[in-house]
């Protein structure tokens, strides 16, 4: 009998139970595509039915992983119901040298395509919780090193996570990989850019700036995007926003900076209105740090850190350094 981990959580007031999905019932798959289209809200993409997400579990015919975490009902038992589900994660083995095929087991590594966790419970930790799990799982259960994902790379919540905090490496730059994608966290004018990334389960990482120092070294090396603030009021709301006011491609610095946005998700909100110059806030960063990124990406820079300053003006940037 195989031995699944599972592990309860308590955060605060609540408790949490990371489980790994078993059922062999259908009808129990349900409940994460159900959250899937709260977190995301796009209707028009979905993920399989029910009775092929029964089949692509791993522990039945498939290659694929689900993760649950299941918030503690209010008699102190886990009930493993979409009502009590608050986050989740769902993804698959895949290859890295296709020309290789199965023949390899170092040639496998596993696909993270979904990470969601519930709005209402966004403020609780449990994204970078869920990716440890993950990470425990992958490396107990099926035995893999390597996790690939993408994410779009303009949201400094999921740089900060997945770059700073788990030492992911940005393979490669994709250009509007999903094309038209809209629902709460996109939107349709603006590109689906995205990083591909690569995450080495067994390595020790530690990111290079010190959090001390982090508000120091934003102001010390040079910004491959000029930036300037604009106070926003619109029906959704009023904020001070961040505008991508022409990029820098003449740099030469060992270390340079690529910033975006403190809160990209907010933005994309309060800016979709009819008033073209507002609209294209988001549409202007994103061409931006798409050239940004391609043309010093090409020159031999890579991403090795993203800082966060929380000091005066919130800054956000990524910290690029040329290879020698």
């Amino acid at each position: 009998m195989l031995k699944l981990p599972e592990k309860i959580v308590k955060i605060r007031d609540r408790e949490f139970l990371f489980r790994v999905e078993d059922s062999p019932q259908a009808a129990d798959y349900k409940k994460y595509e159900d959250l899937r289209q709260e977190v995301w809200q796009f209707a028009e993409d979905h993920m399989a039915g029910t009775r092929n997400l029964l089949c692509e579990n791993f522990l039945h015919e498939g290659s694929s992983l689900f993760l649950g975490v299941f918030e503690q009902a209010q008699d102190g038992r886990f009930i493993l119901d979409g009502q009590h589900l608050v986050g989740f994660s769902y993804g698959f083995v895949g290859l890295k040298d296709k020309s290789l095929g199965f023949d390899r087991p170092s040639n496998l590594w596993f696909y993270s395509q979904f990470l969601g966790v519930r709005p209402d419970r966004l403020n609780y930790g449990l994204g970078i919780m869920i990716k440890e799990f993950q990470r425990e799982v992958l490396l107990e259960v099926l035995h893999l090193e390597t996790v690939v994902c993408t994410y779009d790379p303009l949201t400094a919540v999921n740089a900060y996570r997945n770059v700073r905090h788990f030492g992911m490496k940005v393979l490669e730059y994709r250009v509007a990989p999903y094309g038209e994608y809209g629902g709460r966290l996109n939107r349709q004018d603006v590109p689906s850019d995205r990083f591909f990334m690569s995450w080495n389960l067994r390595e020790n990482f530690s990111a290079p700036v010190p959090d001390p120092e982090v508000g120091e070294q934003i102001g010390r090396w040079p910004q491959a995007i000029r930036v300037e603030y604009r106070e926003i009021e619109t029906e959704k709301g009023r904020a001070t926003l961040e505008v991508a006011a022409g990029p820098f491609l003449d740099l030469e610095d060992e270390y340079l900076l690529v910033p975006v946005p403190a809160d990209f998700y907010l933005m994309l909100n309060l800016t979709d209105i009819e008033d073209p110059g507002v609209r294209r806030i988001p549409v202007n960063w994103r061409f931006q740090t798409r050239e940004a990124f391609l043309h010093y990406f090409g020159r031999g820079y890579r991403v090795v850190d993203f800082l966060k300053s929380e000091t005066g003006t919130r800054k956000c940037c990524y910290l690029l350094k040329r290879n020698r």
